[in-house]
């Protein structure tokens, strides 16, 4: 990007001055005035490697030896010691509101040379490098001094590393051995590896958690001990031995066997009386008093049986698809040792397994302020019906009634679109597979669900229209694992009735027949499936990924009905004109988080939509849209494209307009913590949408070769109140890049922020909910 000119006005200048002063007040020279004479602050440590002899892996030993100086020194934000300041300020002597505050919520103790003990560190360093194989390494310190300022550097000279020669598990007497034995085939430890005494506890730890899955109930890594021998050879190398405690109890190194299984589905602290019932089914008791769950069907969810070797994971699978039912609040397996052992010497456990059911019905009334992703906003009451287990095999059912009303905020010249909304939506969901034919399945994570889905809602979307909408599915959902979320309806089907329009949208469809196909197709029934891997709920992981995918499918089923039943015309069902598209897109999120709050977001995010048959754009309510809070933002919403395509008049009506089939999109933002729950963020956006067939009523909207050149680009900064469960977020975007502009005039060159039209003309203010990806 060249920007060839940049006009600030002096006023402007004169307080960018100001600012860049005050800022230049926190760095070290600020500070320096506040350290008291006999101390020096502390600024950190670095650490200089030298080796003796070739040997690989010195950057994990660097990093792992700079990972162990202390203390840490102030933090510094872009070269300035800001908290450390506040402190300063904050501990005078009558220091003000303000500065109290500032102390409160941002400052830092300060760290000083005296608070380092550069001996101590140097034995924590020898003992790391003891623990990672480099026996006889030294460590030296020396302290630099400058001004009021102090810092540590350490020295360490790596002697050649201890590697292994060979591994192995002497004894072969009894059971336990002999799966010790095997093992030892997938151990991690290979020849040549560097003496590590980390990597010697995660082979315990390895060990211990496969004998469990081998029956091993009460055994623990603790009875396991390694030895090492280099008395074999003349180089730095050693045997290893992985040996058994001589004093582990007999109860540790016996395989375990299940004999009873008991579940109890309606299980409270109350004792069962006399007339509780019990039903036994593949070697498994369903205990209860009166029918709560239906044990045949129960059965299904429960991995463990009869005579069965003990295994931690069959007892945790089996608890995850319990709890994945949705009906108990608590699921506990418990295991209980009996006093005798079977007749070759194993173990036996009794599996009791206590399901505490949630309450069978609830109602619960929702009044929301509702953000959406269109910039559409307002109230909505909900009205939610469910009742748990309705036939006593876990079925859910939820009824949810809605009333709303949205209006369209922050959207410039098309500021006034509102509507108006009644929704009524039934669903049914089956804790497991229901298919014609009889599945027995056997997922070990979780259960798919069916879920029976069948709405109808209201729309006024006043000046304009009213939409009737009937829609119905038939799918199953579940997780393959903790991670990788599943969701196919082989049935999804919509059907929209237009009615009562204005004369004002008549003359939009009418000028725009691509847009009246895409209202008139109302019939939508096709296949649909979604597809995510979600690692960013893990906020302790340094690198987290994201990827969902979701696949469209429309009409192509009712087109191969209608050439068998009646080929004369195959472009109408049941007398309704059908669409005929297929539709996918991707989203792809990384992020990289440099501490628990400090996060640098990235999104990529493609999508296309191929119109065939009867269609020759997709259905208005399946089109893509770019601009608004959740897309690049800084466009107001559906001002973007499609391609290079501007209406003549930025109004209400050309919020029809500006949508499209291809949507290409990608966000870079940076998240850092401000103060207490307030969040700042800097992003930059890039992306528009396109059409795949051409529209003489958008001219320039076609996908072309050259689309990276109509690309709009934006920037920008924003705050976001983030309380835990759900974050407030304010956004203020402008943008440098205009693709509806002429050729050579699509960068901005002039960020006149200074006067005031510009900053009405050029800086767009985004509010949502949640973070935008």
């Amino acid at each position: 990007m060249k920007i060839k000119s940049f006009s600030i006005k002096p006023c402007f200048c004169i307080l960018a001055i100001g600012l860049a002063s005050g800022l230049l007040s926190l760095t070290g020279c600020g500070v320096k005035k506040f350290i008291p004479e006999e101390e020096y602050l502390y600024t950190g440590a670095d650490v200089k490697l030298e080796k003796e002899g070739t040997f690989k892996g010195t950057r994990e030993v660097e990093t792992q030896m700079e990972n162990l100086l202390r203390p840490r020194p102030n933090s510094k934000i872009l070269g300035m010691r800001i908290g450390l300041w506040a402190h300063y300020k904050g501990s005078r002597e009558n220091p003000g509101f303000i500065n109290r505050f500032l102390k409160n919520k941002i400052g830092e103790e300060p760290v000083y040379l005296s608070d380092v003990n550069p001996t101590r560190t140097e034995e924590l360093l020898l003992n790391r490098l003891e623990n990672m194989g480099f026996f006889y390494s030294e460590v030296g310190s020396e302290v630099q001094r400058k001004e009021k300022f102090a810092s540590v550097h350490y020295e360490v000279l790596l002697k050649t590393p201890y590697t292994l020669k060979s591994y192995q598990y002497e004894r072969d007497s009894i059971q336990i051995d002999q799966n010790i034995r095997e093992l030892l085939e997938d151990t991690k430890l290979k020849e040549g590896d560097r003496f590590d005494l980390n990597k010697m506890k995660e082979e315990r730890e390895r060990i211990d958690v496969e004998l469990k899955k081998r029956g091993f109930y009460n055994f623990n890594g603790d009875f396991l001990i390694f030895e090492a021998d280099t008395n074999q050879y003349d180089e730095k190398q050693f045997d290893l031995f992985l040996r058994l405690k001589q004093n582990a109890p007999e109860k540790a190194i016996i395989p375990y066997d299940l004999q009873n299984i008991r579940v109890y589905p309606n299980y409270s602290l109350d004792d069962y009386g006399e007339g509780t019932d019990t039903v036994e089914i593949r070697g498994i008791q369903f205990i209860q008093e009166e029918k709560a769950f239906r044990p045949e069907l129960l059965e299904q969810y429960i991995l463990l049986e009869e005579g069965q070797r003990f295994n931690s994971d069959l007892s945790r699978l089996t608890s995850n698809r319990l709890s994945g039912i949705g009906n108990y609040r608590f699921v506990n397996l418990r295991y209980q040792e009996r006093d005798t052992l079977s007749s070759d010497g194993q173990g036996l456990l009794d599996a009791n397994i206590y399901l505490s059911p949630l309450d069978k019905r609830s109602v619960r009334v929702e009044l929301q302020g509702v953000s959406k992703s269109n910039n559409f906003a307002g109230p909505a009451l909900l009205l939610n019906y469910r009742n748990r287990n309705l036939f006593y095999g876990g079925e859910t059912l939820n009824l949810t009634a809605k009333f709303a009303y949205e209006s369209q905020i922050a959207s410039g010249e098309r500021e006034g679109l509102n509507s108006f909304e009644l929704g009524l939506k039934g669903d049914l969901i089956f804790p497991r597979v229901v298919f014609p034919i009889e599945i027995r399945e056997r997922f070990a994570y979780s259960v798919p669900k069916t879920k029976i889905s069948l709405g109808t809602e209201f729309q006024d979307r006043r000046g304009f229209y009213r939409l009737n909408t009937l829609s119905s599915s038939y799918g199953y959902f579940w997780n393959a694992n903790r991670f990788v979320y599943h969701e196919i309806n082989p049935i999804s089907l919509n059907f929209v009735n237009l009615s009562r329009t204005s004369p004002e949208f008549d003359v939009i469809l009418d000028n725009n027949p691509f847009l009246r196909q895409s209202f008139e197709h109302q019939f939508i029934a096709g296949v649909t499936y979604s597809f995510a891997f979600n690692m960013l709920m893990d906020q302790f992981r340094t690198h987290s990924v994201y990827v969902g995918a979701n696949l469209d499918f429309a009409g192509f089923g009712l087109n191969f009905l209608n050439e068998l039943v009646d080929s004369r015309n195959v472009n109408t069902f049941l007398g309704l004109e059908y669409a005929q598209y297929n539709k996918a897109d991707i989203d792809f999120r990384y992020y990289w988080r440099f501490s628990e709050k400090n996060v640098l977001a990235t999104r990529l995010f493609g999508g296309v939509g191929i119109p065939y048959g009867n269609s020759v754009s997709l259905p208005f309510v399946k089109q893509f849209f770019s601009g608004g809070p959740n897309s690049v933002r800084a466009f107001r919403i559906r001002s973007l494209g499609p391609g290079s395509f501007r209406p003549e008049r930025l109004d209400i009506g050309s919020f029809f307009d500006q949508a499209g089939d291809i949507r290409l999109e990608g966000n870079i933002e940076y998240r850092f913590p401000l103060v207490s729950l307030l969040r700042g963020a800097v992003f930059l956006d890039a992306g528009n949408v396109w059409l795949v067939n051409d529209n003489e009523a958008l001219p320039g909207g076609k996908f072309s070769r050259n689309w990276f050149n109509e690309l709009g680009v934006g920037t920008g900064f924003g705050l976001r109140v983030d309380v835990e469960f759900f974050v407030i977020r304010f956004d203020m975007a402008t943008p440098l890049r205009r693709p509806y502009m002429p050729e050579g005039q699509r960068w901005e060159r002039d960020f006149d922020i200074g006067d005031g039209q510009w900053r009405r003309q050029n800086l767009i203010f985004n509010f949502a909910i949640g973070y935008p990806f």
